[in-house]
Formats: C-alpha cells, sequence, structure tokens
C-alpha cells in the first residue's frame, strides 16, 4: 500500500447548509467509488471553498458520511476574478494499491471545466 492523493471539485446551485452539504456528500461517495476507497482507508482530507460558501463547512458533511476519525480541515480558495463560484475541492489523501495513473481524479457539474487534464 501506497499514500495516494486524489483530487476532485464540485459546483453546487447556492450557499446553503442544505447545498453544500449534498454537493460534498455526493463528491465524496464519488472518489470513494472511483477509487475503491473506504473511510477506514482515507488518511486525511483537504477542503476548500470559495469565498461565496459561507453557510457551513465542508468537513461538516464528510463527517456524517463516515469520516468521524479522519482529519479533516477547511480553508476559504483565493478569490481569483474570474474564478468559478460556489465551488468546493478536496485532495483526499489515502492508503491505496492503485498507482498514480491509476487515480481517478473526479470533477463534478461545472467544475468539470478546471481540470479536464486530470478529470475522469
Amino acid at each position: 500500500m501506497s499514500v495516494r492523493a486524489v483530487r476532485g471539485a464540485t459546483q453546487i446551485s447556492a450557499n446553503s447548509v442544505e447545498a453544500i452539504s449534498d454537493g460534498v456528500k455526493e463528491l465524496i461517495a464519488a472518489i470513494m467509488r472511483a477509487n475503491s476507497l473506504t473511510p477506514s482507508s482515507v488518511i486525511s482530507v483537504i477542503f476548500t471553498s470559495t469565498p461565496d460558501l459561507t453557510a457551513a463547512f465542508p468537513a461538516a458533511a464528510c463527517r456524517e458520511i463516515g469520516f468521524e476519525a479522519v482529519p479533516l480541515i477547511g480553508a476559504v480558495e483565493v478569490d481569483v476574478p474570474g474564478a468559478l463560484e460556489r465551488t468546493i475541492r478536496v485532495m483526499l489523501h489515502a492508503e491505496s494499491s492503485l498507482v498514480p495513473e491509476q487515480i481517478s481524479h473526479v470533477y463534478l457539474h461545472a467544475a468539470q471545466s478546471l481540470r479536464r487534464d486530470i478529470a475522469q
């Protein structure tokens, strides 16, 4: 087993607790499925949110889906003019038998435009 980093992002519909929670849960579930991971294989998760998302912490939603024992942290993304709004990004570190080229980075909704080079 090696430590691997998995990237992902999603654009959510609104700055609300429900939209942030639903977006995080959808994104994390997709990353876990795509890379055959379980919460026990996850070492840590870093979330960033665009400055327009203030209604909830993304990490709080992640704790609701089995990540209670995983270190989670959130930060505000750099406020670059013209950047995609209402976007949550994630970098998840996990133990995996996959080689780097087999890792599936997951970008959902309009966030697919962020990293066409590595997105699924």
